[in-house]
């Protein structure tokens, strides 16, 4: 079927394909065909330290290396592009990606608009007038808590050359502020399952203004921005920011918004609607 489109989707920070998979379901049970892919570093790809597991050595996994360290923004857009141009060979690829994945999918816009029918934002990244760090400045970015990831960092960042995080940590408080963050519309079992999908390590590299949605290019891509409601990790108030100068940018070709009612996660949990709603898209 050489007309019907591939979904492609690209993660977000800390996640997987593996996120993807009843979203792929239920997009399969409407008769349309996607791929998930893994990051470099993420995925099979990623380290699981010994002293991750149980129990748990905080101080050596404080030190323990990670593989994905030095991954840059680059290197997650070239292997996007190539998977792209891949799908693209079977026919329109729409490329949808989740929170910090629209960091790359915007990177690959920027730099092979050719191989993309349609650009899907679903509450994530899409630097126009900033980069994705300085976004966090912003005062739509102020309720946000700080101190959800905080007390389960583990190393030095810097020294480590990886953002590193406790997802198996057991402490109260600090669950119930990721849970907070990222689905309180979920139960805590569905928390926690998703939870431990994550993996412990992300790369430090979310781009510089280079990296932003060139008009010239990127704008020229059909777009639709998919907005979650109850999201507090980019609340909707940042998402419409960016909806506003991304239209701005390239006002003849304004993203088409779609709404879901759910939390940063909860849409990949419960992905009827969404697999509707990008079902839709596919059948223009």
């Amino acid at each position: 079927m050489p007309h019907q489109p591939t979904f492609v989707f690209v993660h977000g920070a800390f996640a997987n394909s593996f996120s993807f998979a009843p979203l792929q379901a239920e997009l399969a049970l409407l008769g349309h065909r996607s791929v998930a892919l893994d990051l470099p570093g993420h995925g099979f790809g990623a380290t699981f330290a010994t002293a991750y597991q149980t129990p748990q050595d905080l101080d050596a996994l404080a030190v323990e290396p990670g593989s994905i360290k030095g991954v840059t923004l680059a290197d997650n857009a070239a292997h996007v592009i190539e998977v792209v141009e891949r799908a693209k060979q079977n026919g329109p690829v729409i490329l949808v990606g989740h929170s910090r994945g629209g960091a790359t999918i915007t990177a690959v816009g920027n730099a092979r608009p050719d191989l993309i029918d349609r650009i899907v934002y679903v509450s994530a990244w899409c630097p126009v007038d900033l980069t994705v760090g300085d976004y966090y400045a912003e005062p739509e970015m102020a309720d946000v808590d700080p101190g959800a990831f905080a007390a389960a960092l583990v190393g030095n960042p810097a020294e480590l050359g990886v953002l590193r995080v406790n997802f198996r940590t057991a402490e109260p408080k600090t669950l119930a502020a990721m849970k907070q963050a990222f689905s309180a519309d979920l139960t805590d079992d569905e928390f926690r399952t998703f939870l431990n999908t994550f993996q412990p390590d992300e790369n430090l590299d979310v781009g510089t203004s280079a990296d932003r949605a060139q008009a010239a290019t990127w704008g020229r891509i059909p777009r639709t921005y998919v907005r979650l409601t109850d999201d507090t990790s980019v609340p909707p108030a940042m998402q419409d920011r960016m909806i506003r100068e991304a239209d701005a940018l390239t006002p003849d070709n304004p993203f088409d918004v779609g709404t879901l009612e759910s939390s940063h996660l909860s849409w990949l949990v419960h992905p009827k609607p969404a697999a509707e709603l990008l079902g839709a898209l596919a059948a223009r």
